[in-house]
């Protein structure tokens, strides 16, 4: 299969109206990048179908697509063929991804998928099994405070983001990362959300600074050591996804708990953790922020813009690797969109994976079934198109190739 699309180039004015960013705000973007940026839209990636097994072969083909834009969360510390849930999630949805996490919010209970090293290998091997396409494993691993394997459970000890920024030293970050990685090796899991590159201009933010989670107020620091902590995982064949863009670094607010505005707060320079990583060739993958800045889009928060994902992501930063969105239960989204009216935007924006954590609020059993049906509604519709499917599916299967 082969992708074609016409180049094409804009000029200055051209783009701000295909982007939806003032005058004002391109200002901030040349500055951080410079006047003779490329603006030509980025293709999808040319390759060849991923394999499917011929016992799926004869499955609704768009099904299988569909599912794979899903990475859902669950409860349990096992799975066996009673587990109807998320085993038909799995083997009749076709899901993409599993999510785990170590505490469950909606139950204030200090379990939800890890109990100890021994238990969560068996959890993501059984999960596999059910899986035709293999599944992309992903968990919130920073280090430091944001760290879904705790020492407690017998997991080796993690340090923060900060601590590492503070200390500077690239060789030890590498260190810290590669342990991390082989950790994440031996469980089966094959995907971190993390690094977070978020820039800590603001150091009363309360979700970035109050919980070590930048590498420093240096966005070019940033970069380095974030992408050290990327080799580091890559030594272990574990990808990484960069967070949370466009920047999350100058907000004053959780977008767990509401709405979060940086209108006022956000600058260009949030940027160039992205823009050094993207060009450097070591992003594998990039989480969207549920942030509202009127200067990039005056209507929706950044997860939901196509012209903040598709405009500045994909063409301005040239990124055509997988998108993932933050998890769509947090309020910022959940509070003020319906489900479908989120989904809807997210995939229309360029968002090829929703994440759906299922551990904010009340838990949700059907939450894929419903998500899924929702985007085969909107296709069946007419309201996205399979084309715009089949570039998310064909960005998902290049990213399994590599683990």
């Amino acid at each position: 299969m082969s992708h074609k699309m016409t180049k094409w180039a804009l000029d200055r004015r051209e783009f701000l109206k295909l982007a939806g960013l003032s005058t004002a705000t391109m200002a901030l973007l040349t500055s951080c990048f410079g006047s003779n940026m490329n603006t030509e839209p980025v293709a999808p990636p040319i390759i060849e179908h991923s394999p499917i097994s011929p016992e799926i072969q004869s499955i609704n083909d768009l099904d299988i697509k569909i599912g794979q834009m899903l990475m859902v969360g669950f409860r349990g510390i096992e799975i066996n063929d009673n587990d109807e849930l998320i085993v038909q999630d799995i083997r009749d949805r076709h899901i993409g991804g599993i999510l785990l996490f170590n505490y469950d919010v909606a139950q204030k209970s200090p379990v939800r998928n890890i109990q100890s090293p021994a238990q969560v290998k068996k959890l993501v091997s059984a999960l596999q099994i059910y899986a035709e396409i293999p599944l992309l494993v992903g968990i919130d691993y920073e280090g430091g405070i944001v760290n879904r394997l705790p020492q407690k459970n017998g997991f080796p000890k993690t340090v923060s983001h900060q601590f590492l920024g503070q200390k500077n030293d690239l060789d030890l970050t590498r260190r810290y990362a590669t342990e991390m990685g082989n950790t994440l090796k031996g469980l089966g899991i094959n995907l971190n959300f993390a690094p977070v590159v978020d820039v800590n201009t603001n150091p009363n933010n309360p979700i970035i600074a109050g919980k070590e989670r930048s590498f420093s107020s240096d966005p070019n620091l940033v970069a380095k050591h974030a992408m050290e902590y990327i080799k580091g995982h890559h030594q272990a064949n574990v990808l990484c996804t960069l967070k949370h863009f466009p920047g999350h670094g100058s907000s004053t607010a959780d977008s767990h708990l509401g709405m979060v505005d940086v209108t006022e707060t956000w600058n260009s320079k949030e940027l160039i953790p992205y823009r050094e990583i993207i060009h450097a060739g070591e992003a594998d993958g990039i989480m969207t922020a549920h942030v509202f800045n009127k200067n990039l889009d005056p209507e929706v928060p950044a997860t939901l813009s196509k012209p903040i994902i598709t405009g500045l992501l994909r063409q301005k930063l040239e990124f055509n690797k997988v998108i993932f969105s933050d998890d769509m239960q947090m309020k910022a989204i959940a509070s003020h969109y319906g489900l479908e009216t989120a989904v809807h935007k997210a995939i229309d924006a360029g968002v090829d994976i929703l994440v759906i954590g299922n551990n904010t609020g009340d838990f949700v059993p059907d939450i894929a079934a419903q998500a899924f049906n929702i985007i085969k509604r909107l296709v069946q519709n007419g309201a996205i198109s399979e084309a715009r499917i089949e570039e998310s599916y064909q960005r998902i299967q290049q990213m399994k190739r590599r683990i």
